[in-house]
Order: structure tokens, then C-alpha cells, then sequence
């Protein structure tokens, strides 16, 4: 009896456990069913991004999730072989404000750029690698890693630490991150061409936009803050920095400058050996610095980069040479990359170009402009003054046949202005022709349109000039040359310290004095306010027995009163 109850109960637990086993085999392929039903989601998401920022977070997301990991990270490559990026899951804002700086690729996670391969601890700490974590940093025990590829190419690695339920990372977490990796290199080359499309659409609007500019006749000050403004925004610099050679010196000298700290570069005057951008020009090539505030290669010129790091200056060249630099600074983030500065140099280059092929443009106008002054000239002279001088010696002849005092006399003034009339003329045409002399003997007319034209740079605007009399022929060259230094050294004044948006020059010849006036609305001389400048005006005029006089309008700015007597002169 004891024997029968014995046989009956051997095959229902032979039953109980084969149940109990198919349960198991069922929940295990139910896991792994889910598993890669989870795996296929991930891949999913991270595909349908296009933004690489946002790829590189939502591959770590997913791998943490994956393998059930409480930390995930995301290291990528930089060109000196160590992280230029990292990016963390699992850890708070305030946690890695306490922990410091970001990892750059040494240690264990330097292993894995060492030996692109995947890589799985039990225990961190064992590894002959690890150097430990930095002060206030999670304990961390569990690890695996595995690499990025992009093609031939390691982009970068992802890093999961720290299992949960105190478990280690098996084979299987291993073979679905690597799966997930395999996943995230088609993700991140697919975000990187439209990227790099996106990028080039952005260059190539942004040259359009100045070459229309340029060609259809465009303030040049603005054409340039075009060329700062559009790289500034296109690779998200934090300052922009343009930099043009400084005349009369092998020296640079910036013009422009946009963004963070900005007014402390405006107006430097670089050196090739001392400066950053100085240094780009030397070598016609691009320039990266990782940290521009701590570069050797900024040496000279006030402090000015604080707070900056990753910076980058391309030379600005033509087929005649380099004609200026262009430098971005970014106050924190990844340095420059390659494709970065790649466009960046090309859009300096065409930049460069339409400036140059603008002033062919601009030369040839020019050109045509003396040929057509030169006509007015000819004509001028063949026939309006034989004309006038006619007329004069007709009148002049019929004045005997006059008998009446009054129109006698009348008829002599009418001689004397028509002599007054030619003078006029002869020196308009004087003035017409002074382009083909050269600089030392061209006409006060001519020097003072160039030094307008050399103060409109720094103004920012261009001055309303007013000229009288004759101011060619009556003018001696001592006094013309000091002119046209006064002239320049006053709307020096303005640009530097006027603040003023508006500005009218005038030259007037009359009663054998020459009187120089230059009115700005900016901000005026504050009391004890006069410089040195000033008093270099003053003794210009007395050498000459003048004066000089700053006057107040009682619309505000400054007005600036330079006369001399030239018969005195």
C-alpha cells in the first residue's frame, strides 16, 4: 500500500517541476521578448532625431534604460584624442556642480579611447586603469562600456556604471548596448549631414547676402558687420572680432567687434607676434586655441579675455594677399571643429573676395568719375571762361559810352564780378584736375574729401561737408597742410569720445580768412574735460596767428571753431 502511494506520487512532482521549469523558460522568453521589443524602441527614438545634441542624450537615456543602469554617460572624441563633450544621465545639476569640471578622457574611461573595444567590471576599482572618482562623486562598483562608431570612425564611447540590485552587467546587457551602439553610429552620421547641410545653407546665405550688398552699392561699415554678425550667429560664438591691417604698418588694427567684453578689443591695434589674430595673419592659416584666455600666443594689448575659451581666427585672404581676420570666442562649450573652421575660412575667404571685386567696382567708378570731371573741366575752361572773360571785356569797353554815373558804375562791378566769377571757376577746375597730381600737391579740396573719407570708418557715419570760396588757389600749402591735420585729429575727437551720430565739416574761404568748423551732436566737452588733442589744435592755429574756439550749441554737442588770416599765413 505504502509502495503504491509512493508510485502515485512520483509522476505528479516529475509533472510539478517540469511545469515549474516551462514557467521559467516562458517568463525568460517573455523577458527576452521584451527586451528586444525595448531594444527596437530605443533604436527607434534615437533615429528619429536630427539634432546631434539631442541624439547624443536620448543614446544615453536609452542605454541606461536598456540594462537597467542608475548611471549612463556618453564621452565624445575630440581631435586631441580626449572628451570634448560629456554627456551624463542619472546624475543632478547639483551633483555635478559639487563633483567640478567634466572628465577629458583619462583613467578607465581613457581606456576605452585607448582600446576601442567593449569593456565590462565587476568592480571599477580592480581595473589597473582606474585612478578613482573625483570628491563628491557617487560611489560607483559595476561598469560596462562600449564603443560609437560612425563608418571607419570611433566617435566616442557610452559608459554605464552601477547596475541595479547591486547585480553585475552580464553578457546579455553587453551584447544589447553593443547593438544600441551599432544604432546610435547610423543616428549620430545621419544628425551630422543635416547638420552639416544646415550649415552650409546658412553659409551660403549669409555670402549672398553680402555679395548682393557689396554689388549694389551698401555702406561698406554695415557690409562688415555683416561679415561679424553672420559667423557669430551661425556657430553660436559668444564674441566676434574683426580685425583690418592698421594703415601705414604691418600691424592690424580691429574695427569691429560684437558681443562679450566687445568695447575692450574696439580700436586695438594688434601686433603679428603678440596677438591671436595677429598670429592667423602671419601664418595664412586658421588658428584654434581650447582656452584663448590662457593662450601664449595673446601677449600683447590690455587684459581683455576673461571668461573666454574655445576660439578660433581665420585670415581673411585674396589672391593679393591677407586683408584682415576674423576671430570667434566662445565663453564656454566645445572648441571649433574642424568642418567648423572649414567654413568659417572658406566664408572669409568670400568675404574677402567681394570686398576686393567691390573696390575694383568701386576703382572703376571712380575712374569713370575723374574722366568725366576732367571733361567738365575741359569744357569749363574752352568755354565758359573764354565766354565769360568775353562778356567782361565787352562791358568792360562799353563803359566810356556811358554817360550816367550809376550805370557806369554798375556796369565796372558787373567787370569786377565776372573776374571774381572766373576766379571761381579756375579754381573748381584746379580742384577738378588735383587727381593727377600727387598727394603732396593735390588740392585742399581733394585732401579734405580723403580725410573725411578715412574718419567715416571709425565715425560710423558720414559727415556733412560744406566748402566756399577758393579754397585751392587762396589757400597756401603751409596752411592746407595744417588743415587737413587739424580736420583729421577733430573727427578723430568725435569718433573716440563724442558718442555722436551725426556730423558737418565746413570750409569756408572768404575775406582772406579760411575758417574750419566741425559741429557734432554727441555728448560735448565736460567741465575739465580738455585733452591734450586740443591744445596740439590751438597751437597750430596761433603758429599761424588764428584761433581756435570750442563752443557749445545750445542743441547740445560740440562745435569746433579753427580760423586763420591768410594773409598773415
Amino acid at each position: 500500500m505504502a509502495a503504491g502511494n509512493g508510485g502515485d506520487h512520483r509522476p505528479r512532482l516529475e509533472l510539478d517541476q517540469l511545469l515549474d521549469e516551462l514557467q521559467v523558460r516562458i517568463d525568460a522568453a517573455r523577458g527576452t521578448r521584451d527586451r528586444v521589443h525595448s531594444l527596437l524602441e530605443a533604436v527607434l527614438s534615437v533615429g528619429q532625431e536630427l539634432d546631434l545634441s539631442q541624439v547624443l542624450k536620448r543614446i544615453v537615456e536609452a542605454a541606461v534604460a536598456l540594462v537597467d543602469a542608475e548611471y549612463g554617460a556618453l564621452g565624445v572624441i575630440g581631435d586631441d584624442n580626449g572628451l570634448s563633450q560629456f554627456i551624463t544621465v542619472g546624475i543632478s545639476d547639483e551633483q555635478s556642480a559639487t563633483i567640478g569640471s567634466l572628465p577629458t578622457g583619462h583613467g578607465l574611461l581613457g581606456e576605452l579611447i585607448r582600446r576601442p573595444q567593449a569593456l565590462r567590471l565587476a568592480k571599477i576599482s580592480e581595473h589597473p586603469a582606474s585612478s578613482g572618482v573625483p570628491v563628491n562623486h557617487p560611489p560607483m562598483e559595476s561598469f560596462l562600456g562600449v564603443p560609437i562608431r560612425v563608418r571607419d570612425e570611433v566617435f566616442g564611447n557610452i559608459y554605464l556604471t552601477e547596475k541595479r540590485g547591486g547585480q553585475e552587467f552580464d553578457g546579455e546587457d553587453e551584447s544589447v548596448l553593443s547593438t544600441l551602439a551599432v544604432a546610435a553610429g547610423v543616428a549620430i552620421e545621419n544628425a551630422r549631414l543635416y547638420e552639416e547641410t544646415r550649415l552650409r545653407q546658412h553659409w551660403l546665405e549669409a555670402n549672398a547676402e553680402i555679395t548682393s550688398s557689396l554689388l549694389s552699392g551698401a555702406d561698406e561699415l554695415r557690409v562688415l558687420e555683416q561679415i561679424v554678425e553672420h559667423p557669430q550667429r551661425i556657430l553660436a560664438a559668444d564674441l566676434a572680432v574683426l580685425a583690418l591691417p592698421a594703415e601705414g604698418s604691418d600691424n592690424l588694427q580691429v574695427v569691429l567687434a560684437t558681443g562679450t567684453d566687445a568695447e575692450l578689443h574696439r580700436g586695438l591695434v594688434l601686433t603679428r607676434e603678440g596677438s591671436f589674430a595677429g598670429a592667423a595673419a602671419a601664418a595664412g592659416e586658421p588658428l584654434t586655441s581650447t582656452n584663448i584666455a590662457n593662450d601664449p600666443r595673446v601677449a600683447d594689448g590690455p587684459p581683455r579675455w576673461a571668461g573666454m575659451g574655445p576660439a578660433v581666427a581665420v585670415p581673411m585672404g585674396t589672391s593679393d594677399g591677407v586683408r584682415g581676420v576674423l576671430l570667434l570666442a566662445r565663453a564656454e562649450g566645445a572648441p571649433f571643429t574642424e568642418l567648423e573652421t572649414a567654413a568659417l575660412l572658406a566664408f572669409a575667404g568670400q568675404a574677402a573676395l567681394a570686398l576686393e571685386v567691390a573696390e575694383r567696382r568701386r576703382a572703376a567708378e571712380q575712374m569713370a568719375l575723374l574722366e568725366d570731371r576732367d571733361r567738365i573741366a575741359r569744357d569749363l575752361h574752352d568755354l565758359a571762361i573764354q565766354r565769360l572773360f568775353a562778356t567782361g571785356m565787352t562791358l568792360q569797353s562799353t563803359v566810356r559810352f556811358v554817360q550816367h554815373p550809376q550805370a557806369s558804375e554798375r556796369l565796372v562791378r558787373a567787370v569786377d564780378d565776372l573776374d571774381e566769377t572766373i576766379k571761381i571757376i579756375r579754381s573748381t577746375i584746379f580742384g577738378l584736375r588735383a587727381h593727377d597730381a600727387g598727394p603732396a600737391t593735390q588740392g585742399l579740396r581733394v585732401r579734405t574729401f580723403k580725410a573725411i573719407e578715412q574718419a567715416m570708418r571709425s565715425l560710423g557715419f558720414t559727415p556733412v561737408l560744406r566748402m566756399e570760396g577758393l579754397i585751392d588757389t587762396d589757400v597756401p600749402a603751409t596752411v592746407a597742410d595744417h588743415v587737413v591735420a587739424v580736420l583729421g585729429e577733430a573727427l578723430s575727437n568725435t569718433a573716440r569720445h563724442a558718442q555722436a551720430r551725426t556730423a558737418e565739416v565746413a570750409l569756408v574761404v572768404a575775406s582772406g580768412t579760411l575758417t574750419l568748423t566741425v559741429t557734432d551732436d554727441g555728448v560735448g566737452i565736460p567741465e575739465g574735460g580738455r585733452r591734450s588733442g586740443l591744445r596740439n589744435l590751438e597751437e597750430r592755429a596761433e603758429k599761424l596767428g588764428g584761433s581756435l574756439t570750442i563752443e557749445r550749441p545750445s542743441a547740445g554737442g560740440t562745435r569746433l571753431v579753427w580760423k586763420v588770416q591768410l594773409s598773415a599765413a
